[in-house]
């Protein structure tokens, strides 16, 4: 048996889908209400009730240290160049004799009166016996002259001889014993010729230059050698005039050499004036004899710094200070940990640490380091620093 379904009269079927088609309506609205209110639900009243339940994530995970108050060195740095304390200028002191031998060069070491080259002494030795034996002949005229001078004292008083006679044997007794002066006078400038063909050192020393050579001819006040007298050697550094007043004999300098090494010295005396156009002063520093010919040379380039005491100074890692625009500045942490940037005077570099002159109070919280990836108003997230093994962050 078969059960049909009702049939609906055509007024139902119109009804039916007039309210599916309102119910649409309805929805599209809706929908359309919701786009031009950019999602929001309205109260009764007109007030919004959306509510922004997600918070702001921190920008970086950083580390947070306060300054350090710490005894630090005050140092005044300097450049300047290695030079010889004193050196000296040696020279022939004969002319137009050769020379017939050089035992020193460059860089020795040498002792006060030693032989550094040697010159002709031939026509030196000859003149030299010329000047022995015009001593020698003097001399016997002189014992003549002596004879006959007492022999006419001895008859001045009896009228035996005239007087015009005992006065020519007089006069000629003083005169042999004039030229045996001059003839000694000679002796001894031909024996000091002889001692200056031996070219001496004046003082302990060590030989900085040479020109002499074998063969060359010797002249009075030619430079032969250069000698840095007692091997020592000093900083000349270059000082600014508003730091010269700072600096007095007995400071201690600390340079450092071109190899690297550092070799202490102290200041022998500050230069009396200025050069005007640089508006720098020389300071004086005297270096250890040992270090000369090791680690210092002569118009090498050296750094150094002047020791000035020790002061109380508050400083923070260095990787905690940005340079900005040229400026240092560090992010101070809040009790929000948001961070701000904050500008500070810096002062002179130790280590790693680095001296904050102004800017920030001693118990600022700033971040350690990182900074770079931060901004202004950014919120972190602090991290306790790492533990060594020493138990120490």
């Amino acid at each position: 048996m078969t059960v049909s379904a009702p049939r609906l009269s055509p007024g139902i079927k119109r009804l039916a889908l007039a309210s599916v088609l309102v119910i649409g309506a309805v929805v599209v609205w809706m929908m359309t209400q919701d786009s031009k209110d950019g999602g929001e639900r309205k109260t009764s009243n007109g007030a919004s009730d959306t509510r922004i339940t997600a918070s702001a994530k921190p920008a970086l995970s950083v580390m947070a240290v306060t300054p350090q108050s710490v005894e630090w060195l005050r140092v005044l740095p300097a450049n300047g160049n290695i030079a010889a304390w004193q050196e000296v200028v040696i020279s022939a002191e004969i002319s137009d004799l050769r020379l017939t031998e050089v035992q020193v060069n460059v860089g020795d070491r040498v002792q006060k009166g030693q032989v550094l080259a040697r010159i002709s002494r031939d026509s030196v030795e000859a003149a030299l016996s010329e000047s022995r034996a015009t001593v020698a002949e003097v001399e016997a005229m002189l014992a003549e002259a002596r004879a006959n001078g007492d022999r006419a004292r001895q008859y001045q008083a009896t009228g035996f001889m005239s007087a015009q006679q005992i006065n020519q044997y007089l006069t000629a007794e003083k005169t042999a014993l004039a030229r045996l002066n001059a003839a000694r006078a000679r002796l001894q400038a031909e024996q000091l010729r002889l001692a200056q063909t031996a070219v001496r050192a004046p003082d302990d020393g060590v030989i900085s230059a040479r020109t002499a050579t074998v063969g060359s001819m010797a002249q009075p006040g030619q430079e032969l050698f250069r000698l840095i007298r007692g091997g020592r050697l000093e900083w000349r550094a270059e000082v600014s005039a508003a730091d010269l007043g700072r600096l007095k004999p007995g400071v201690k300098a600390m340079l450092t050499a071109p190899d690297g090494a550092r070799v202490q010295g102290r200041v022998r005396m500050v230069a009396p004036t200025v050069d005007p156009q640089t508006l720098n002063g020389l300071v004086y520093v005297d270096l250890p004899i040992a270090e000369t010919g090791n680690t210092l040379r002569a118009g090498s380039f050296a750094r150094g710094e002047f020791e000035l005491g020790r002061e109380r100074a508050m400083s923070l890692p260095q990787s905690a200070v940005l340079l900005r625009d040229g400026f240092s500045y560090v992010f101070r942490l809040d009790d929000r940990n948001t961070v701000t940037q904050t500008k500070v005077a810096v002062g002179q570099r130790m280590g790693d640490q680095i001296e904050i002159v102004s800017g920030i109070a001693a118990d600022a919280r700033v971040v350690a380091s990182g900074a770079g990836f931060l901004a202004d108003g950014d919120r972190v997230r602090v991290v306790a620093a790492p533990v060594t093994a020493s138990g120490k962050p």
